[in-house]
């Protein structure tokens, strides 16, 4: 594999992001209505695919342009808590990927760190809490430890399927109580599997 990241990789990387989701969004709504709303999945389709388009919609731009545009296009098609969450991380990633369109394929872990940063910087989430940093945390905390990316997204999934035995104590779920043990949080599940995404992307 080349180790050369390009703005062409990532916008195949959000179209792989928007088709994950479509694929997912049944089994995320499924979760989400054992705990939420039962929407996680539309708003998660919606999200990614108004990011890939509108990232398809800048051909010429560079990492930092098209996750801000990505940014912008989930949150104006998702008004849900992870709207503003992921439109954050993402802005965080443009930051991190600068005015280029070019970068190592390695330095793609620091964009899941500054993805996981952005998350609990919008939603003051800390582990425990059966969220999605649930799933971020532990892939961003293996991605600074210099990991692959098989276990970065390992670490992500293994966060995800942790959420399971917690109780909610942030966001809708946290209503439930003791209720919400024995189920994984939708947000946590969703957030594996884009972090599976970026690592086929770059690993």
């Amino acid at each position: 594999m080349e180790t050369e990241f390009t703005t062409k990789d990532l916008a195949a990387l959000f179209d792989a992001l928007s088709g994950r989701m479509s694929a997912e969004r049944d089994t995320l709504c499924e979760l989400d209505g054992l705990i939420g709303d039962a929407d996680h999945g539309i708003a998660m389709e919606q999200g990614m695919n108004a990011a890939s388009l509108s990232v398809q919609d800048m051909p010429d731009g560079t990492f930092q342009e098209l996750f801000n545009a990505a940014a912008k296009g989930f949150l104006n098609a998702v008004g849900a808590s992870s709207g503003p969450l992921y439109a954050t991380a993402l802005m965080r990633a443009g930051k991190a990927g600068g005015p280029h369109k070019t970068m190592d394929r390695n330095q793609g872990k620091a964009l899941i760190v500054a993805m996981a940063d952005g998350i609990t910087h919008r939603g003051k989430a800390t582990v425990g809490q059966k969220t999605m940093f649930d799933a971020w945390s532990p892939a961003a905390d293996a991605a600074t430890a210099g990991q692959g990316w098989p276990e970065i997204a390992a670490a992500a999934q293994a966060g995800a399927d942790a959420t399971c035995a917690m109780i909610a104590s942030l966001g809708r779920a946290a209503r439930l109580g003791e209720r919400s043990r024995g189920h994984k949080d939708p947000g946590a599940v969703s957030a594996a599997m884009i972090v599976q995404e970026f690592a086929k992307a770059f690993g």
